[in-house]
């Protein structure tokens, strides 16, 4: 870590640490919540293209549709939209993206409190006095689940926000001066811009309007991901509207209007020069931004609550008029407290440290922001095809980072959480009707068939669904919907892909297929199952035995050239990654991988390698990269391999190395809750390797005591004894006070409760777990 990193580090903790000991709201688990952890997207810290954990800090409840957050910057590769280094806020929106790369989208509805002459231009990092933006006073910064505090040092206003779930509430507080302000930019977008507004003044304390925000005006992907949402507003302000209006920006008839464009100079000139429409009741147009102004006196609160949507005007005021009565912003913020207590009430630890309890909390704060809630609070949503539907028998929600989340996410959620699982499913099921299609989107993103990364991951959540008996969605529709998606995107009748990611793509949809197999198997669909199981083995198709490895292919079945790097090249074959560690991805078969690699001992020395080559703070590296998610199965292998030791040794290590309470604490972007979800689960003492399987391997978990599901009455507890960071090796278990010998359990075992007790020592017992 750097010396200025390090020093923020400290500062920010002391802060956490100091509101926590004076705000006598924070009791429960939600006092362990450090949001600034992986709030950073800082790329010379990271030393790659994909920055930090790109988290936000600001308020949130649990799987809420509403994130009032501070956004320090517009434009760049900066999802959350804001970065810890950066010492100027822009303005404070009410939705944002956690953990993402690719542009990032929302950061809508973007609120400044202001002070002096107005301008209608942000500003920039470098020159913030340029615009609206204000510096801010790094130590005044204080963040918790549900709040987030911080001095605008510029305008001398504090600024505090807290959320409901599809709601939020901003408080400021004023110094004495004739021309105070509070500024909407209703065109802001975190990687672009919304292309057209609407505005409208509905009564003396009250604004409505909405933001449509289209691939033509950049977000996620910079366009090519393909999102298309309106977002819905209704505000009220505490001080009534006197002197207002709106700014209105010409943009020209075909401007671009993208990443790159809309934070160019030109174009914030053009943004500068905004006229400046006073008492202007209602307007319509390409770049819009709303003020009303007022004098106040020394530490004056002023307020603003509002309401999202993305299905309606009228529901966005339902949704405020529902959650948010008054202009009691302690109540508000209590509320959100409790909503994250009882959320994260669901695992309850014991013993560790105070950092590990913070990292460990925050980390399941993290699991439970997406995949977020995406209908008012009447069950309205906005579906594929553009119109409202009513939800009935699930709750439709949004944002889901597929490739990443089947790996650890979606299964702690098939533990703790399995009603959130089957609305997923549901969500994309229908999603796929509403828009016509006859296959599951691999990211989906506001009903965005995004099409980003690769592979079928919805079909593997899906079958891990079922085999879990969770299954509370239209089953024939949703096997239907995944036989076609392995069927459009394959390995074909050549059996392997030929295109520049040749290993990452045959490997991965192996998988996938073997996951129609399972589904298929156990819905007595036997020709299925055996045609998708032999399907699933076409990892043979690329391993060159004289290499040793998995090798790419071309059309005509000659291998692509070796590189002088071997498998260690990055890109060869693999996508964000390199052969060596793509090549360990064929969880649904690891014996005939093993087999193929050589054998048990072979394999076991090369994991070995695979790790210690790795670099002691796991940053972004050739060996074992956990900044991404290709190897988050791996360190499960040893239990595969007769040496479960071994995975206890290393997911240690990783716990220990990759996780910190720091703004740098995650070592990778957060992917929406997977990097979070894959401590969870490794600090818990287990974790999957194949997901559509409901087996969970077993390894050394961190505290002395954990219990899933505490809030049901079917808690399943894993007990440690004789704990610590020496003693990090299982001498012997007990389940339910019988003999315990195996390196696994099966997901039934956990979800009907019970009591896993391990005795710890300081020495592997290499007799424990390898049968």
């Amino acid at each position: 870590m750097k010396k200025k990193s390090a020093y923020l580090a400290v500062s920010i903790i002391a802060t956490i640490l100091a509101c926590k000991t004076t705000n006598k709201q924070l009791v429960g688990n939600a006092q362990y919540v450090n949001p600034f952890i992986g709030a950073s997207t800082n790329v010379g810290d990271a030393g790659v293209y994909h920055g930090l954990g790109k988290t936000f800090p600001g308020a949130t409840t649990p799987y809420g549709m509403v994130q009032v957050s501070p956004n320090t910057i517009t434009g760049g590769d900066n999802g959350s939209g804001y970065s810890d280094e950066h010492r100027s806020i822009e303005g404070f929106a009410f939705t944002q993206m956690s953990g993402v790369g690719w542009f990032g989208d929302l950061g809508n509805f973007l609120v400044m409190p202001t002070t002096g002459p107005l301008k209608t231009n942000s500003g920039t990092l470098a020159d913030p006095d340029a615009g609206y933006r204000s510096r801010y006073d790094k130590k005044s910064e204080q963040a918790t689940a549900g709040y987030y505090a911080v001095q605008l040092s510029d305008y001398k206003v504090k600024t505090e926000a807290t959320a409901a779930p599809h709601s939020g509430m901003l408080k400021f507080t004023f110094p004495a001066n004739q021309q105070s302000r509070i500024q909407i930019d209703l065109a802001r977008r975190v990687g672009g811009t919304a292309t057209e507004q609407y505005v409208k003044v509905v009564n003396e304390n009250a604004i409505e309007g909405w933001m449509k925000c289209t691939p033509e005006g950049g977000g996620w992907g910079n366009g090519d991901g393909k999102a298309d949402y309106v977002v819905y507003f209704y505000a009220e302000f505490s001080k009534p509207l006197k002197n207002f209006g709106v700014w209105s920006a010409d943009i020209p008839d075909g401007a671009v209007r993208k990443r790159e464009e809309v934070t160019s100079a030109a174009y914030q000139q053009i943004i500068a020069k905004a006229n400046i429409l006073k008492q202007v009741k209602e307007k319509q147009g390409k770049h819009l931004g709303f003020y009303t102004e007022f004098a106040t006196t020394a530490n004056e609160e002023v307020l603003l609550k509002a309401g999202i949507s993305f299905v309606s005007l009228a529901g966005a005021k339902n949704n405020l008029q529902t959650e948010i009565t008054d202009w009691d912003f302690n109540a508000v913020k209590q509320k959100a407290t409790d909503l994250w207590n009882k959320s994260l009430a669901k695992i309850n630890i014991e013993g560790g440290t105070d950092e590990q309890r913070t990292v460990f909390y925050t980390s399941l704060y993290h699991t439970q922001i997406d995949p977020r809630v995406f209908e008012d609070v009447d069950g309205n949503y906005m579906g594929g095809d553009q119109k409202s539907h009513q939800s009935k028998d699930f709750t439709k929600r949004t944002i889901f980072s597929g490739w990443d989340v089947f790996r650890s996410q979606m299964p702690l959620q098939t533990i703790i959480n399995p009603e959130l699982v089957g609305d997923m499913v549901n969500s994309l099921v229908t999603l796929a009707d509403e828009k016509d299609k006859d296959y599951l989107e691999r990211w989906e993103f506001l009903n965005a068939y995004s099409g980003c990364m690769i592979g079928n991951p919805a079909v593997s959540v899906i079958a891990d669904a079922y085999a879990k008996n969770i299954r509370n969605f239209d089953v024939e529709k949703a096997y239907q919907l995944s036989v076609n998606s392995v069927e459009k995107f394959g390995n074909g009748e050549k059996g392997y892909v030929t295109d520049g990611f040749g290993i990452s793509h045959t490997l991965e949809y192996a998988y996938f297929d073997w996951c129609v197999s399972q589904m298929a198997k156990s819905l007595g669909k036997t020709a299925d199952a055996d045609k998708y199981l032999k399907k699933s083995k076409a990892y043979y198709n690329i391993f060159d035995k004289e290499k040793g490895w998995f090798r790419p292919r071309d059309k005509n079945g000659n291998w692509e050239a070796w590189p002088a790097e071997g498998r260690l090249k990055q890109w060869y074959g693999s996508i964000e990654s390199n052969a060596y560690q793509q090549g360990w991805f064929v969880p649904q078969d690891v014996d005939g991988m093993v087999a193929l690699m050589g054998g048990k001992a072979k394999v076991i020395a090369d994991l070995t390698t695979f790790f210690e080559k790795a670099p002691q703070d796991l940053m972004w590296n050739d060996y074992y990269n956990h900044a991404n998610e290709p190897v988050h199965h791996v360190p499960f292998l040893f239990n595969r391999v007769g040496a479960p030791w071994l995975t206890q040794k290393w997911t240690r290590e990783i716990c220990k190395r990759a996780y910190k309470n720091s703004v740098e604490g995650l070592v990778g972007n957060e992917d929406v809750g997977q990097m979070s979800a894959w401590y969870v689960l490794a600090a818990s003492g287990i974790h999957p390797i194949a997901p559509g399987d409901t087996r969970y391997e077993i390894t050394s978990p961190l505290f002395s005591k954990v219990t899933l599901n505490a809030d049901k009455a079917s808690a399943f507890t894993i007990e440690a004894n004789h704990n610590s960071d020496k003693n990090i090796y299982i001498q012997s278990a007990t389940l339910n006070g019988k003999a315990y010998n195996k390196c696994w359990i099966d997901h039934k075992d956990v979800i009907k409760g019970g009591v896993l007790k391990l005795e710890m020592g300081p020495q592997p017992n290499q007799s424990w777990g390898v049968n």
